[in-house]
């Protein structure tokens, strides 16, 4: 019989051994390719680009398309992209390698405040490891109560309802479902804020000149689906503005954009590949950069960002370019996180 498991009192002599009841915690980020070769690459982009949450045309439609063109040509360029930021001692990308940190810090942090009442794991949307496979770890370790936490501190279809959508699915297959909540967006977190704007006054005090600008860009999604409804849009603005209110800056100090456009429609603007380009015509020789919707540091802001967004800047006659990193597995972005985590576990464990 297993140390956490036991017999229910009054059961036959042969009742199987019930694990300890605990509450699992289960951190979730977009994903990361098993490796840069072609063919990890062709099932990551498979995953992804097959989930009508991020691209939503009729199958019949899409599906050729991404079948017969995309993923014969996209994986080699994304392997290429991966190739130029992988973590080549431990074998992964930064964004898993990143994840891993967090988990040891959020784990450390909410075994402290519940001991051995929780269960802290992390899980990906697309590609390993799977959110199938924590919810399957999690119930079978005696978790009758999940918390799903998709680390996307604004609200899109596209993240964060995606990542509910398959731990929902999960779910389904279970015997004996645990109850379950979701961790709402945390956009306007003070806490969140908080660790936004030290990483701000960190990067710009080891700078013997200010930029002229800070931009903070964000993942884009098509316009179509702010008239949709979906409130990413306005999130991230008010990200922004909250941001610019804690440095206690002016509106001209800091503004808003879109990067990572994919496809022919029109995406949210101004696209951060132009806008960067525009504020060196107009004098912003130098500018920092900060990615607010990433949790992690990724293919988005450590190849996109710190080299194709980089060169736009510089080859408008920009001068200065400073990218600020995402949040990381920084102290005060984990004690944001935890806050929270225990905040929405409220009634379940106090």
């Amino acid at each position: 019989m297993q140390a956490d498991a036991s017999r229910p009192t009054h059961a036959p002599a042969d009742h199987p051994a019930i694990p300890r009841e605990k509450v699992g915690i289960l951190i979730a980020n977009l994903g990361t390719p098993d490796g840069t070769d072609y063919w990890s690459m062709r099932r990551y982009l498979n995953e992804f680009l097959s989930d009508q949450r991020v691209i939503d045309y009729p199958k019949w439609k899409w599906q050729p398309i991404l079948q017969g063109i995309v993923l014969t040509v996209r994986p080699r360029k994304s392997g290429a992209a991966y190739r130029s930021i992988w973590n080549t001692e431990a074998n992964e990308s930064p964004l898993m390698t990143i994840s891993k940190a967090q988990l040891v810090k959020l784990k450390a942090s909410l075994t402290e405040a519940y001991g051995n009442r929780v269960m802290v794991d992390l899980c990906m949307r697309y590609g390993n490891p799977s959110t199938a496979s924590k919810v399957r770890e999690m119930v079978a370790a005696g978790c009758t109560r999940i918390l799903f936490c998709p680390l996307y501190p604004q609200y899109a279809g596209a993240t964060t309802a995606t990542a509910n959508d398959q731990f929902f699915r999960a779910l389904m297959a279970e015997k004996w479902q645990p109850a379950s909540r979701t961790l709402p967006p945390y956009y306007d977190d003070p806490d969140y804020i908080d660790a936004l704007a030290q990483s701000v006054e960190r990067a710009y005090a080891k700078l013997e000149t200010k930029p002229d600008i800070l931009v903070c860009s964000y993942h884009g999604l098509p316009f179509r689906y702010l008239t949709e409804g979906d409130p990413y849009h306005c999130q991230c603005v008010k990200t922004t503005r909250l941001l610019k209110e804690r440095l206690g800056w002016d509106d001209e100090k800091i503004t808003s954009t879109f990067q990572s456009k994919f496809g022919p429609e029109e995406w949210l603007k101004p696209y951060t590949v132009e806008e960067v380009a525009e504020l060196a015509r107009r004098g912003k020789k130098r500018i920092a950069v900060i990615a607010p919707a990433f949790s992690a540091d990724c293919i988005e802001t450590l190849e996109e960002i710190n080299e194709e967004i980089r060169e736009s800047f510089e080859h408008a006659g920009g001068e200065s370019f400073t990218y600020i990193p995402c949040l990381n597995d920084d102290d005060a972005h984990i004690a944001a996180l935890t806050g929270r985590i225990r905040a929405n576990l409220s009634g379940w464990l106090d």
